[in-house]
Order: structure tokens, then sequence, then C-alpha cells
């Protein structure tokens, strides 16, 4: 069981990315699968989930921000980021609960 997130980047206040995480071992579709994220200083916490059928869950920190989404085709899970702030700076990672599961870790830094 392996997690790769991606997509992490410098961007500007009020900017957009969209993170991924390509699961290797086991179906994104079948699992529940979460985004956290830890900023410097702080504990890793909650951003966004995303269960094996379908139903979302966000910080209220994210919330209408934020949207987590999954391709079964090609068995990855993204978090598309808009409007966002300097306090969304830090690195994201992925997890699957199931399998107690981490990625690695993608740095997303906002910041003018």
């Amino acid at each position: 069981v392996h997690l790769v997130e991606s997509g992490g980047d410098l961007v500007q206040p009020g900017g957009s990315l969209r993170l991924s995480c390509a699961p290797s071992g086991f179906s994104a579709s079948s699992n529940t699968m979460r985004w956290y994220r830890q900023a410097p200083g702080k504990e890793r916490e909650f951003v966004a989930g995303i269960s094996s059928i379908g139903i979302t869950s966000y910080a209220n920190s994210v919330k209408g921000r934020f949207t987590i989404s999954r391709d079964n085709a090609k068995n990855v899970v993204y978090l598309q980021m808009n409007s966002l702030k300097s306090e969304d700076t830090a690195v994201y990672y992925c997890y699957a609960p199931s399998f107690n599961s981490w990625g690695q870790g993608t740095q997303v830094t906002v910041s003018s």
C-alpha cells in the first residue's frame, strides 16, 4: 500500500491549485480517503475526506473553497483548492484510514 501526492506549488493569494493522490495496492473508489495538512509549528489537521460512497466532508476553514473528488478510472483522489490564503500554506498529506497509510506530502505555499 502506497500513496503518492503531487501538485504542490507556490501560488499567490487568491489563486488555485489541484493536488493529486495516487494510491497503489488498493482502490481509492472502495475506501475512504482523506487530506490533511501540517503548517510549520502546528499539528497535522484534517482538511477534507471522501467516503467509499462519495460522501464528502470538510474542515470549516476550507469549506466553500476546497473540493475533494475522485477519478475511479484513474484511481486518483484530488483536492481542488480555490481562493487560497496565506494560512493555507502547509505540507498536504493524503491518508487512507483503512490501511493507516500516509503519503510523503506535497508542499503548498501561498505567498505574494
